[in-house]
């Protein structure tokens, strides 16, 4: 990953809180629902589509043509996207790459302030992940601490040659020495917006949707804040 722990470095998942009242007002986390009153489509099914095309060739070229690379999926959304990623390059190369999918939950640094949340199944394949050019793939990018939490995750289940990053959507506001090595599109944000990605596999159609936060989701508690969890 190209971080500056390093492309085979070692970092945890989530984008994730400051205690409270430590993040700037009015920022949203990974978990605030969208206004789709408010919401203009960044993305559409076509252009997600091609989006994901020219990072699977990406990745072929950044790889030696996908030697010994296995792509694990963050969940939710990083599950299939990983799977499509895969479908991709064995259509143009015929090379069938591993999948699988690393919960990063455990590991996150705000489990204290945001409580219990489900746990998520950690699958790796068969032949493990020891000198293996490892490809984490999710879907926003927006603070770093889901993709640190995921790499320390991923250093519980053995020693990768290489960890790379593929995200489909980079909204900047990064809060940690994280960035990208395939990027679907770069989108412009304020800290206050939500960008909501809409997989078939999950949501029934395929979209990228920013906008604001639904009136519901806004803290209620005088004082709290909202911080980034991606």
């Amino acid at each position: 990953m190209s971080p500056a722990f390093g492309t085979a470095g070692r970092a945890p998942r989530r984008d994730g809180p400051s205690p409270p009242g430590g993040g700037p007002p009015g920022q949203v986390d990974r978990f605030t629902s969208l206004d789709l009153g408010s919401a203009r489509t960044i993305l559409d099914a076509g252009e997600l589509s091609r989006a994901l095309s020219r990072m699977a060739h990406e990745v072929l070229e950044k790889t030696s043509g996908g030697r010994n690379v296995v792509l694990l999926g963050i969940p939710t959304r990083g599950v299939p996207l990983a799977r499509r990623l895969a479908a991709r390059i064995e259509a143009f190369e015929g090379l069938s790459l591993p999948t699988g999918q690393i919960d990063p939950t455990m590991y996150r640094d705000d489990l204290r302030m945001r409580g219990v949340r489900p746990l998520e199944e950690t699958r790796l394949p068969a032949d493990g992940l020891d000198d293996k050019v490892v490809v984490l793939v999710d879907d926003v990018l927006f603070s770093g601490r889901t993709v640190r939490a995921a790499l320390d995750a991923l250093a519980e289940h053995g020693r990768p040659r290489i960890v790379q990053l593929a995200v489909l959507v980079d909204r900047g506001h990064r809060e940690l020495p994280i960035r990208a090595d395939y990027v679907g599109k770069n989108i412009p944000t304020s800290r206050a917006e939500v960008v909501h990605v809409l997989l078939d596999e999950v949501d029934g159609r395929d979209a990228v949707l920013v906008g604001h936060a639904a009136p519901q989701a806004v803290p209620e508690r005088p004082g709290a804040t909202r911080e980034g969890l991606r």
